[in-house]
């Protein structure tokens, strides 16, 4: 390995964890230095993906080996290991979202300030994303973008291991886990967002929201949320439309970008793929960008800022 190849650590080995490690290893610059998880079958879990490591005995131990660490573990224990990164001089990627704990989150963020961190939202390296911006300018100045999710069930099929917390009120359901997605992905094409009028709807437990609905504003473009669950057959099925002055494009489903024709029918990307196919190529350009920001160069991952705006607005959608 040349002093060029990113040595990175991950500190959570669930599905994010795992998705961000198979990048890496594909990856050519990055080296996978240390993972730790205290999951009694991390260990098998991550004999199943390289024999070339063993589990970390600690997150501690994870830091000191790497020179950039990704915590993937749930959100309750972000903050803590964000800190312990971020105080070894190391570099942070943090799983979104930055906290449990909105309070907390706001004083991680501060503090934070100006060291070497980013959140993992992925639409900042998506190749579809990089197409409507592509196509922006064709359709006008942007009126109007209306969002959409919708679920077969929560968790996700893919998702049923992470229940114990996906499925409960206090750091799980899809607005966290999803819409903060398609929220940072609105706040970089207009803007600021203020959340004017929102309900969301829960079941009798304690488990995550069964439906949202949400307006906000930027700056002078209104936008729209709606999302459920048990209205579609569809495991996730999801919408950002943007209306510009003379025409309007989507993203539809996590990766296909669209742009409607005169007839009123949506025609993909000529290069589109399925996120399951594209995912592979974003998770290579945001270690790209995480190599970049560990040497101190400037990468337009999501910033711990923007992830706290997120974040301001779906516990807002949520608490309504």
């Amino acid at each position: 390995m040349t002093n060029d190849v990113l040595k990175l650590g991950i500190i959570g080995l669930g599905i994010m964890g795992e998705r961000l490690m198979r990048a890496a290893l594909a990856h050519g610059a990055t080296e996978v230095v240390a993972v730790w998880d205290p999951a009694p079958e991390a260990a098998a879990r991550l004999a199943a993906i390289t024999p070339d490591l063993r589990l970390s005995a600690s997150a501690a131990e994870v830091i000191a080996a790497s020179a950039a660490v990704y915590v993937a573990s749930p959100p309750a224990s972000h903050i803590a290991h964000g800190q312990a990164v971020l105080a070894a001089g190391r570099a942070l990627f943090l799983e979104k979202p930055l906290a449990s704990d909105l309070t907390a989150a706001r004083d991680f963020v501060a503090a934070a300030n100006g060291m070497r961190a980013a959140v993992n939202f992925p639409m900042a390296s998506s190749p579809a994303i990089q197409q409507l911006r592509e196509w922006l300018p064709g359709i006008g100045a942007i009126r109007r973008i209306d969002i959409t999710a919708a679920f077969a069930e929560w968790p996700r099929g893919w998702q049923k291991g992470a229940a114990s917390w996906l499925s409960q009120r206090a750091e799980g359901g899809f607005t966290r886990e999803v819409v903060s997605h398609f929220l940072f992905l609105t706040q970089r094409l207009v803007g600021p967002l203020t959340l004017h009028e929102a309900r969301a709807t829960f079941p009798p437990d304690d488990g995550s929201e069964i439906a949202i609905a949400a307006r906000l504003q930027a700056d002078m473009v209104p936008v729209t949320i709606s999302g459920g669950v048990g209205i579609t057959l569809a495991d996730d099925h999801n919408i950002v439309r943007i209306q510009g002055a003379s025409g309007a494009i989507r993203l539809r489903d996590w990766s296909f970008a669209e742009r409607i024709a005169a007839d009123g029918t949506w025609h993909p990307a000529h290069d589109a793929l399925p996120n399951e196919r594209m995912r592979p190529m974003t998770l290579s350009r945001q270690l790209d960008k995480l190599a970049a920001l560990t040497r101190g160069e400037p990468a337009d991952l999501a910033s711990l800022g923007e992830a706290l705006a997120v974040q301001e607005i779906v516990e807002g959608i949520l608490s309504a």
